[in-house]
């Protein structure tokens, strides 16, 4: 995501803004309200045609604060919060009231997975009380409680006019000194040559220091337009609104019935049924209607037959009702069903708030206060990794790329959300040049950053399709056989998708040192763990450097984080460098040989020296491998002794050819990224996005060790690090975990509890093949610190669907914790 649209000379505008918000919807409502709480009176937002008018008046206005994340539910919960006192403070009624969500499963499977977002809950106070079928026909008289297995009731949740909450917040951003330009519509907008943006209206030329895109459906376009990528798509959304019925109560929950992919609200004595189909219809932008304010589209009782039909089944009352209104609506998607927010990367005070996957009302209040402490503070107050607009990739803009994906994307709002879970649809966009000899052996392929990625092996000839489990997926057995050859043999990984990019010219170093933790000015042929920081301490991105030379590094990232990676580099690039940052991602495929019989198959295919005393652990040398000359890096994520093989692309397949052929007396086996996950998890291997985050910093997670204390001209973050560093013992620390019970499977999002206080939760899990239980790795708190006595001194439990399981917590590795294994 980098800035391609020219910079145009600056016209003389009517009027200039602090900040300019595009969309006067749900979006961009929430960002001027909170910018204006924040003291940001210079904030007009411009609506081409009525405020709501976009996608926002027809939303179904559902509140749901529970998720299956902690980051999610931290944005989600606020909802609630704001709606429930924001009439009071505007003078505009809402519409909001808190008549709870009711949860229906109708299998075991789902009802395990309610459970475990029900423990999500507890860590944040909020109730979520698993009931039977019996109690939720109390609740809910009208369903047939014979189809469900279970349920869960979370009272505080609700349901909201989308249309008034709308307009109260617009009112309070009014109140507070915000400006808002009705049938206002932005024809055209450019970066100028003085680092402002300006926007061409029907109300003349308007300026902003600062731009806000938030415009739902539209954004893309108007994106476009400045060269920015913002990856989202129309989908059809549908629901229904019965006639008047005798059954229905003001103080009806809202109904949810994942399984029967649909929901239901009360809705002033009658119903509205809203259904997340199994798979949508994508709506290309172009087939919209020109110029109408409040979009409604054609009828489709052939799509909604099924979800209406399920509805059917669970309130059976519903078999005789008339239908009063039939409505389809476009809304946004985005390829991973999270929304976005942020700075779009290269174009700075360029930011953007949307692709709400059709949930608006439920993350707007929370979503635009985090954006807007973004705006006044310069960076973000808490977690938005996950929802950050730079972590998407420059090809998943691709129109056809979407309108395949989406389809699929809506579905998977109601779908089970099962550990593993591979997307079906916009398949094959980008695969390593040893795909088809995975193929052959047996791979059974997964996806990242639209790489296709072997996740394992099921043999050659044998069936390779995803059964999934909260329990036992049919890959564990495939997978502990890899396992367990990586810690008696060797195994082959393809690591071709991790991110490359080449930092080279004459300041090179001294950038790098200035934004990385750890040391990089070290000898060529030295290899770096490091990881760059923000101004708070935390961890930005998580790399290893080889030094390629005086001038050259060579930067690794994973592939999954390697967009927002390059953001943050480049990023921080300005004038006063003289640097270049190139992604040479394409340039090398990655061969990763692990295991204790790794030197002997290597040694067979070079004439490079491999012992310890030539080839030191966190090395690189440039080696043959057989007639092929690659960048060698004495590197593990497993915990074994190994090698990470950078190979020009092209000469990849020979490199294979020639490991596989050498390493058949050995009993090399390939390997997957399961395996890869269950082995680096053994050895506490940190994960970033799961393990390592902006809010983690590196003495809470562990990684202390990996600091420069001392070097010259210091480090973005060092002055936060050092006062935490001083005000030890620290209050959070990452904690190894291993079950007692081997049944149960920890997978991620699980509580922690010490003597039956929630202090945490599991941020990674894995059943561990070779302990024979399942192991993880999870922040614990402790307002008066997390020591070595605190850890030893306390009865651990982990929370898993509600049900308690002791374990022990260890400040080291369960496997290995001294590292012997790597270096021999």
């Amino acid at each position: 995501m980098i800035n391609n649209a020219p910079i145009r000379p600056r016209e003389t505008p009517v009027r200039t803004h602090e900040i300019v918000i595009v969309g006067g919807g749900i979006a961009g409502a929430s960002l001027a309200y909170h910018l204006t709480k924040l003291g940001k009176k210079d904030v007009v937002i411009l609506e081409r045609h009525a405020l709501t008018s976009g996608t926002t008046w027809h939303a179904a206005g559902l509140i749901m604060q529970t998720r299956g994340t902690h980051s999610l539910t931290e944005i989600a919960k606020y909802n609630a919060e704001l709606y429930a006192s924001l009439e009071a403070e505007t003078g505009q009624a809402t519409g909001f009231k808190q008549n709870g969500t009711l949860g229906v499963a109708r299998t075991k499977e789902r009802l395990y997975e309610t459970a475990r977002n029900a423990s999500v809950a507890k860590s944040f106070g909020l109730e979520a009380h698993m009931i039977s079928p019996r109690e939720a026909k109390e609740l809910y008289p009208a369903i047939d409680e014979s189809i469900i297995a279970g349920a869960v009731f979370i009272p505080k949740d609700g349901q909201t006019n989308p249309i008034d909450t709308c307009m109260s917040l617009a009112a309070g951003a009014k109140q507070q000194g915000a400006k808002i330009l009705e049938n206002a519509e932005v024809t055209d907008l450019w970066w100028t040559t003085g680092g402002t943006y300006q926007l061409r209206t029907n109300h003349g030329v308007i300026e902003a220091e600062v731009l806000a895109l938030a415009c739902g459906l539209w954004t893309r376009d108007l994106a476009a337009k400045l060269g920015a990528r913002v990856p989202m798509y129309a989908a059809e959304h549908f629901y229904v609104v019965t006639e008047p019925l005798d059954f229905v109560r003001p103080t009806l929950p809202v109904l949810r019935d994942a399984d029967g992919h649909v929901y239901v609200k009360e809705d002033a004595g009658k119903l509205l049924i809203g259904a997340f189909e199994p798979w949508g219809k994508a709506l290309p932008i172009e087939n919209l209607p020109k110029d109408s304010a409040f979009i409604e589209l054609w009828e489709d009782w052939d799509h909604f037959e099924l979800p209406m039909t399920k509805a059917i089944e669970m309130i059976p009352g519903l078999q005789n009702a008339g239908i009063a209104k039939f409505f389809n609506g476009p809304e946004s998607f985005t390829p991973d069903l999270l929304f976005m927010i942020g700075e779009v990367p290269g174009m700075k005070n360029l930011f953007v708030s949307t692709g709400y996957n059709s949930e608006g009302i439920e993350f707007g209040a929370g979503a635009g206060r985090a954006l807007a402490e973004w705006i006044a503070a310069g960076a973000p107050q808490m977690d938005v990794s996950f929802i950050d607009v730079a972590r998407y990739h420059p090809f998943q803009i691709n129109k056809r790329y979407l309108h395949d994906r989406i389809p699929e994307v809506l579905g998977l709002h109601y779908k089970m959300h099962w550990p593993g879970h591979q997307p079906e649809t916009s398949r094959g966009v980008r695969k390593s040049a040893l795909h088809d000899r995975w193929a052959k052996l047996g791979a059974s392929f997964g996806e990242g950053m639209g790489w296709e990625r072997p996740m394992w092996f099921a043999g050659e000839g044998q069936p390779t399709e995803n059964v999934y489990s909260y329990s036992e997926p049919n890959w564990f057995k495939h997978t502990a056989q890899e396992c367990q050859a990586a810690r008696s043999g060797a195994i082959l990984f393809d690591q071709s998708s991790f991110g490359k990019h080449l930092v080279q010219g004459r300041d090179a170093c001294n950038f790098l040192q200035r934004l990385c933790a750890g040391n990089v000015d070290v000898p060529i042929g030295k290899l770096v763990y490091t990881h760059m920081l923000n101004d708070k301490g935390g961890i930005e991105t998580d790399i290893t450097v080889n030094r390629l030379s005086d001038t050259q590094f060579l930067i690794i990232s994973s592939a999954t984080v390697h967009p927002r990676d390059k953001a943050w580099i480049t990023r921080h690039i300005t004038d006063e460098w003289n640097v270049t940052l190139t992604d040479v991602t394409s340039a090398y495929a990655v061969l990763s040989l692990q295991g204790p019989r790794s030197r002997d198959i290597l040694s067979k295919v070079t004439g490079a020296d491999l012992s310890n005393e030539a080839f030191p652990f966190a090395t690189s040398q440039e080696i043959d491998v057989g007639y092929a000359r690659v960048i060698a890096n004495r590197l593990t994520y497993i915990g074994e002794l190994g090698w990470e093989l950078h190979v020009p692309t092209e000469m990849v397949q020979h490199v294979f050819d020639v490991l596989w052929e050498a390493g058949k007396e050995h009993n090399l086996r390939p390997a997957g990224y399961h395996a890869l996950e269950h082995l680096r998890s053994e050895r506490a291997y940190r994960e970033y996005e799961l393990d390592l985050t902006p809010v983690d910093t590196l003495l809470e997670s562990g990684l202390g060790f990996t600091i420069d204390w001392n070097k010259a001209g210091g480090f973005i973050g060092k002055e936060a690090t050092v006062a935490q560093k001083a005000s030890t013992p620290l209050k959070k620390r990452l904690v190894s975990f291993k079950l007692l019970d081997p049944k149960p499977v920890l997978f991620r999002e699980e509580l922690v509890l010490r003597n039956g206080e929630i202090v945490g939760y599991i941020s990674s899990g894995v059943k561990s093949f070779t302990l024979g239980t399942s192991i993880g790795l999870g922040y614990a708190n402790h307002p008066e610190g997390v020591t070595k006595d605190y850890i030893e001194s306390g009865r651990w439990q982990i929370e898993i669907a509600g049900e308690l399981y002791d374990a022990i917590a260890s400040l080291q590795a369960f496997f290995d914790p001294s590292g012997e294994r790597l270096r021999r």
